[in-house]
C-alpha cells in the first residue's frame, strides 16, 4: 500500500465529512497517515452536524437484512439498525448521541429501551460477527491476492475508567501516562476492500497491583484460622485471574483459530508485526496450510556461516561488505502502484521458529535508510512476493483509523464487556456497510482531488443523502397534514 491510497481514502474521507486527520506521527506507516495507536482526532464542535433519523436508510437496511433472523423481535432490530446508522452520520457515536438524533414515526420509545435492544438483549454477537464474515467472504475470492492481516491498537477513554478493558497505563506513542483500552484485531483486504473479521478486547486484569498488594500485607504467621481462610482466598483469587489473563499474541491465536476452523477465507495468507509473532500462531498456520510473513525485530538472533547473530548485526555487514547483494527490485502494492525496494532474502535458521526466509530491504539505493527484517515460512516464495504479502498488512492502519474517526470504535460508553464486544462488532458491519454503499461519481469541486474515483467520503455523503431525503419527505408529509412550524420542529427536535 502507497502514500497515495492512503491520501485518497483517509484524506478524502475527511475531506468530505469535515473530519481531522492530523500530520501523522514517526510510527505511521507513511506521512500523513496516523499511527493505529494513536488516539484520533476529534471533531471540531463547529463541524458537528444534528441531522435527524427519521428511518433506516435504504442503504443501511440492504446491508442489515443478512442478520434479521439473529434478532428475535422486530422493534429490537430496527434499534440496531438505528444504532449502526447513527455510527456512520451521527457526530457523537454514543449511544445518548445517537438516541438524541432519532425521530420516531410511532410512540417514540425511551433511550433505555434502545440501549437494552442494543446491548443487553438476547441476541448473540458473536453469532453477528460470523454471519458478518460470511456475508463479506464472497467478496474476497476470485479476485486477486488476499490477506488476512492480525495487529493491536489502542482505544482511548480517558474519561471512561470503569468501561470494560480500560486501563490506566503508559502510552508508548503519545508518551504520557493515560486510559485505554488494548484491542485485537482481524482485517482481510484485496485491491478492493478492506474488511474487519473480529475486534476483541483485552482485559488488563491488575495482576501488578494484586502482587504488590500481596507481598505488603505477607505475614510471618498468622494466629487465627479466619486470618489463614482470608489468605488462601486471596491467593486463590489471584492464581483464578491469572489463568483468565490472556495475553496479545493468545487473542490472536485464538482469533486465528476461530477464522481457520469456519473456512470462510482458504485462500487467504497472513501477515503482522513483531508485537503479534508467536510461536504457538505461526506453527497453527503452517499445520493449516497457510503461508505467513511477519516483520522481525532487529535484535532476533539467526544462524549465519555456524554462528548465532543478530539480524541487524548480519545487515550491516552485508550492506559493508557486499552492497551489491541487495537486489533491486519492483513490488506491486495494494493500490496498484510500483514502488522500487532493494531487498537480500536468504533461508536461515531461526531460534524456536527453525528454517524460515529472511528477507532485508531497503527503501533508498544507497541503502542508507533503515532496513526492514521481514521473514516468512514460505520458503519459495521470492523477496518481492513476501514484500508484497506483507505490505497488505497496512490494511489494518486503514481499519482503525477509519473506525475511530468515522464509526466509532472509541467511542463505546458502556462498562460490561459483552456490550463493549456488540459496539465494535456493529463497528465493523458499518465499515463494510459504507465500502459497498452505491455511490456515483461526484462532479462536485470538493471531489476534484479524487480524480474520479468513488472513496470513502463520497460513500458516506451518500448514506446522509439518504438521511436527508427521508427527513425531507417527513416534513412534507407533516406540512401536508398541515402542521405548523412549531409542531414540526417539536417532532424534530423536542425542545
Amino acid at each position: 500500500m502507497g502514500e497515495a491510497e492512503v491520501s485518497a481514502q483517509l484524506r478524502t474521507c475527511a475531506g468530505a465529512r469535515g473530519w481531522l486527520v492530523g500530520d501523522g506521527c514517526r510510527d505511521a506507516p507513511f506521512p500523513g497517515l496516523l499511527c493505529c495507536k494513536r488516539r484520533a482526532p476529534r471533531e471540531e464542535p463547529q463541524k458537528d452536524h444534528m441531522l435527524p433519523i427519521t428511518g433506516i436508510p435504504t442503504t443501511i437496511a440492504r446491508g442489515m437484512v443478512g442478520f434479521r433472523d439473529l434478532f428475535c423481535r422486530k422493534e429490537g432490530f430496527e434499534h440496531v439498525s438505528r444504532y449502526v446508522t447513527g455510527l456512520i452520520v451521527s457526530p457523537n457515536k454514543t449511544l445518548q448521541g445517537i438516541y438524541d438524533l432519532q425521530v420516531w414515526g410511532h410512540d417514540t420509545p425511551s433511550r433505555r429501551a434502545m440501549h437494552e435492544a442494543v446491548f443487553e438483549a438476547r441476541w448473540d454477537s458473536q453469532a453477528l460477527i460470523q454471519r458478518h464474515r460470511a456475508i463479506v467472504a464472497p467478496d474476497h475470492r476470485g479476485r486477486g491476492r488476499e490477506v488476512i492481516s492480525v495487529d493491536w491498537t489502542l482505544a482511548h477513554h480517558e474519561r471512561g475508567p470503569h468501561i470494560f478493558g480500560v486501563d490506566l497505563a503508559y502510552d508508548y506513542v503519545e508518551k504520557r501516562t493515560t486510559r485505554f483500552q488494548t484491542v485485537v484485531t482481524a482485517v482481510i483486504a484485496n485491491r478492493y476492500v478492506i474488511d474487519g473479521l473480529e475486534v476483541i478486547v483485552q482485559d488488563p486484569k491488575a495482576l501488578k497491583e494484586e502482587v504488590a498488594y500481596l507481598e505488603a500485607t505477607v505475614k510471618d504467621s498468622y494466629e487465627q484460622m479466619e486470618e489463614v481462610r482470608k489468605r488462601v482466598l486471596e491467593l486463590l483469587h489471584h492464581r483464578h485471574h491469572q489463568l483468565e489473563y490472556r495475553k496479545r499474541t493468545e487473542i490472536a491465536r485464538e482469533i486465528v483459530q476461530q477464522l481457520e476452523e469456519e473456512g470462510q477465507f482458504p485462500e487467504a495468507h497472513y501477515a503482522f508485526d513483531n508485537g503479534v509473532l508467536h510461536l504457538e500462531l505461526t506453527r497453527y498456520l503452517e499445520s493449516h496450510g497457510k503461508h505467513w510473513v511477519s516483520e522481525l525485530e532487529c535484535s532476533r538472533h539467526i544462524q549465519w556461516y555456524g554462528q548465532w547473530c543478530r539480524v541487524d548485526v548480519v545487515a550491516a555487514e552485508l550492506k559493508r561488505e557486499h552492497p551489491e547483494s541487495f537486489r533491486a527490485i519492483s513490488v506491486q502494492c495494494r493500490n496498484g502502484e510500483k514502488k522500487p525496494y532493494w531487498a537480500f532474502t536468504k533461508t536461515v535458521r531461526l531460534k524456536r521458529y527453525g528454517r524460515k526466509r529472511l528477507v532485508i530491504m531497503h527503501e533508498k539505493q544507497d541503502l542508507t535508510d533503515a532496513p526492514r527484517f521481514l521473514v516468512t515460512d514460505a520458503l519459495h516464495w521470492e523477496s518481492g512476493r513476501v514484500i508484497e504479502t506483507w505490505s497488505y498488512r497496512w490494511a489494518s492502519e486503514i481499519f482503525h483509523e477509519f473506525g475511530k474517526q468515522v464509526t466509532g470504535l472509541e467511542s463505546a460508553q458502556v462498562r460490561k464487556e459483552e456490550a463493549v464486544n456488540r459496539h465494535f462488532r456493529l463497528s465493523c458491519v458499518a465499515q463494510s456497510i459504507i465500502q459497498r454503499a452505491p455511490a456515483s461519481e461526484s462532479t462536485s469541486e470538493r471531489y476534484a482531488f479524487a480524480d474520479g474515483k468513488i472513496t470513502y467520503g463520497q460513500r458516506c455523503r451518500a448514506i446522509g443523502r439518504e438521511v436527508m431525503r427521508s427527513l425531507l419527505e417527513l416534513m412534507r408529509h407533516l406540512f401536508t397534514a398541515g402542521k405548523s412550524c412549531e409542531e414540526v420542529l417539536e417532532i424534530l427536535m423536542p425542545a
